[in-house]
């Protein structure tokens, strides 16, 4: 039997792998989630349909998001991940020995649990004894914190249905309180390329704005998701990003995807990106 997964990124367009079988398949309260074993990408975790997260190019995703800012600012010692829960970015955060706490945030705990059953980096990124998992609403999570975080990841879908809380001014809002005097926030800004996404990239962007007075973007490059690409927004209350640290070299971190020349470059960006990010709507 030819088994093929697709998800559309645009009425027209989609992506389609060939997969070898289901691997887990379950209705949790909040969502449909969806692992599937295929040859070219591996494990496929499918949250509603939407592809989240393959095995082959999860790190072209997870290291940019991560080695980015810990090598903006070297001193992050505590960290909030919302989201997560594939545990890519945990991986990523826990190779160094810097970072002293990482709270994670997750509102299907049915989804963490399998992600740590189907995806085996997954349960060994939770063991890690400076983690901590809070099944909760993430936008009530952060409304309690003040000052308390020196780097945050929104580690999360396009700002639709489920995650729709998670891209609003009263979130950002909140992140900005929870943050220190120097912290960060880190989170996607989907693409410039197919209409739906340019209208989530200006709708993220202009929010940010308004909250926080730093505000950029940077490029990445993932094969599964749409138009091959996903902007990473770079927001903070007075840290620009600048030239690499080279903090992940003095702790000889391997990387598939990140080096200091692609941390530099990745926020040289298309003219018609640098236009989105920066016309008002």
């Amino acid at each position: 039997m030819d088994l093929w997964f697709s998800e559309y990124h645009q009425d027209g367009v989609k992506l389609s792998i060939n997969v070898e079988k289901e691997v887990y398949s379950e209705h949790s309260e909040y969502q449909h989630i969806a692992v599937l074993e295929s040859k070219e990408y591996g494990r496929i975790l499918a949250l509603d349909g939407e592809l989240i997260t393959t095995e082959k190019d999860e790190s072209f995703y997870s290291e940019m998001v991560v080695h980015v800012p810990l090598n903006t600012k070297a001193d992050i010692k505590s960290v909030l991940v919302i989201g997560g829960l594939d545990g890519g970015v945990l991986t990523e955060l826990e190779k160094y020995p810097t970072i002293e706490s990482i709270d994670v945030v997750e509102l299907d705990q049915r989804a963490v649990e399998v992600c740590q059953e189907y995806l085996p980096q997954s349960k060994l990124a939770f063991q890690d004894e400076r983690v901590n998992l809070y099944i909760q609403d993430a936008l009530k999570f952060v409304r309690r914190k003040e000052n308390a975080y020196d780097l945050i990841i929104v580690d999360s879908a396009n700002p639709f249905g489920l995650n729709e809380s998670l891209f609003t001014r009263e979130f950002y809002g909140n992140c900005y309180n929870a943050l220190t005097d120097e912290g960060i926030l880190i989170n996607q800004h989907a693409n410039g390329f197919y209409q739906e996404d340019v209208t989530a990239l200006r709708h993220i962007s202009d929010r940010l704005k308004a909250v926080f007075p730093v505000n950029t973007a940077y490029f990445t490059s993932v094969p599964s998701y749409a138009a091959g690409y996903l902007l990473v927004g770079f927001s903070s209350k007075g840290i620009t990003p600048e030239e690499s640290t080279g903090l992940a070299g003095q702790f000889d971190i391997q990387t598939q995807y990140y080096n200091d020349q692609i941390h530099r470059g990745a926020f040289y960006l298309p003219n018609y990106i640098k236009e989105m990010l920066t016309s008002e709507t």
